[in-house]
C-alpha cells in the first residue's frame, strides 16, 4: 500500500511517500501555500499522481501527550483531506520530528535557504517512518 505523509503547516507543508512494500519512506516536496483549499487541491493532485491509498497526517501533540490548538488544526485538515479525496486518513504523533529533521540536516551540512526548503519534507519522512513501524 502506498502511503503519503503530510506534515501540515500554516505556510509550508511537507510531503513524503512510501513504496508499495512500505519499506522506504522518501521525501516528495514541500508545498508553500497559505490557502487551505488550494493546499488540499495540491495534495489531492499529488495523491492521484502517486496512486496513494492512505494518508498519514502528523499530529503535533504537546510533550506531555496532550492535545493543543495545533492538534485540532491538523485533525480538521485531515478530515477535510479525507472528505476531498475519499482516501482514508490516519494520524501519527509527530513530537520532536522537526528537531530530528534539523539534526539530520545539520549532519548533512544543509544550511540556510536549502534547509528551509527541505526541513518539512524530512519531517514528513520521519512521521511516515514512525507510522510504518505501527503497521
Amino acid at each position: 500500500m502506498i502511503i503519503m505523509s503530510v506534515d501540515y503547516g500554516d505556510v509550508r507543508t511537507g510531503i513524503a511517500v512510501c513504496d508499495k512494500m512500505q519499506m522506504l519512506a522518501s521525501p516528495v516536496c514541500v508545498i508553500t501555500e497559505r490557502n487551505r483549499d488550494r493546499l488540499l487541491e495540491k495534495i489531492a493532485d499529488l495523491a492521484s499522481e502517486k496512486r496513494i491509498e492512505r494518508f498519514c497526517v502528523g499530529l503535533p501533540k504537546n510533550m506531555d501527550g496532550t492535545y493543543g490548538f495545533r492538534c485540532d488544526a491538523c485533525r480538521e485538515f485531515g478530515e477535510l483531506l479525507e472528505q476531498n479525496t475519499g482516501i482514508p486518513v490516519f494520524f501519527q504523533d509527530e513530537r520532536l520530528t522537526t528537531v530530528s529533521a534539523h539534526n539530520i540536516l545539520n549532519s548533512a551540512d544543509v544550511r540556510g535557504k536549502k534547509r528551509k526548503a527541505v526541513v518539512d519534507a524530512v519531517s514528513a519522512v520521519l512521521i511516515l517512518e514512525d507510522y510504518l513501524k505501527t503497521l
